[in-house]
């Protein structure tokens, strides 16, 4: 029994042998070779497949872009976690506010009071908000005295822009009570040859960061944020505003906002006098 079951393995594997010949034979070791490089192409794809998706999800932690803009971006966040630590404090300034964050979320808007003498502007400082504002301001001649000032800022390059043509036209510029000022807004303040805030109105500085598709690597993301900081710090000082008041806004995530109490309004020079509105 054990020689048939001996002859028979030998059989089995002798026809596997002519089996695997009858199948390679036609390749040459020219096509072999071609055959091996095709398999280690194949596998270096894959690996760079998988290093690819890994490099993405890193990319994601250091952007942010997996979170959404909104998410990012309260109307009227809270003040950081250290705000109660502060001896000068004030009193929450969000419990003054009167306006909805509706309202502030809307494009800004330019509405004249005071027979034409000041320009109340309100909402967000959306991408356009500076050219609107010289139309605006170019339409009234030279019956606008003060620019009343309602936003939880928005875009940089129109504050700035909306700031300088405030100084060029020698305006002042005001933030009246229930009112807020936040985000890029104190930059528009900054702007004022005169500048009042009322100490029941909120004024409040945080972190910029960049809104849209633009994403960028980590050290282009540090090189951004510094030309943007020594962009912000120029600006306050050709105002006349102390540029220490920025390092609240490095220090505070864009989740939250510093709140500036009335006496760093007036330490920073914010404001050119006391606070005197809050009957207004």
């Amino acid at each position: 029994m054990t020689q048939l079951q001996d002859k028979g393995a030998a059989s089995a594997g002798n026809r596997l042998k002519k089996a695997l010949k009858r199948h390679f034979q036609p390749l040459d070791e020219g096509e072999l070779v071609r055959w091996t490089f095709r398999g280690l192409l194949l596998g270096a794809f894959v690996i760079l497949a998988i290093d690819l998706g890994e490099m993405v999800e890193v990319r994601a932690a250091f952007t942010g872009d997996s979170a959404p803009a909104a998410a990012r971006d309260p109307i009227l966040p809270p003040a950081p976690g250290n705000e109660s630590s502060r001896a000068n404090a004030p009193a929450d300034p969000r419990h003054y506010l009167t306006t909805s964050d509706d309202a502030l979320s809307i494009p800004m808007r330019f509405e004249l009071q005071q027979d034409g003498r000041l320009l109340a502007a309100s909402g967000s400082i959306d991408v356009g908000a500076g050219a609107r504002f010289a139309t605006e301001l170019a339409a009234r001649g030279d019956d606008v005295e003060t620019i009343s000032l309602n936003s939880p800022g928005g875009s940089l390059d129109d504050a700035i822009a909306m700031a300088r043509l405030i100084r060029e036209k020698g305006l002042a510029t005001e933030v009246e009570a229930g009112a807020l000022c936040a985000s890029s807004c104190p930059l528009v303040l900054a702007g004022g040859t005169a500048r009042n805030v009322s100490d029941k109105a909120a004024v409040g500085v945080h972190q910029f960061y960049t809104v849209g598709e633009a994403t960028y690597e980590p050290a282009q993301a540090m090189a951004h944020a510094q030309v943007t900081t020594a962009r912000i710090s120029r600006h306050l000082a050709a105002m006349g505003v102390d540029g220490a008041l920025w390092l609240h806004a490095l220090e505070t995530p864009p989740s939250a906002l510093y709140y500036l109490s009335p006496e760093e309004l007036s330490a920073y020079r914010v404001v050119t006098d006391p606070p005197e509105l809050a009957s207004r």
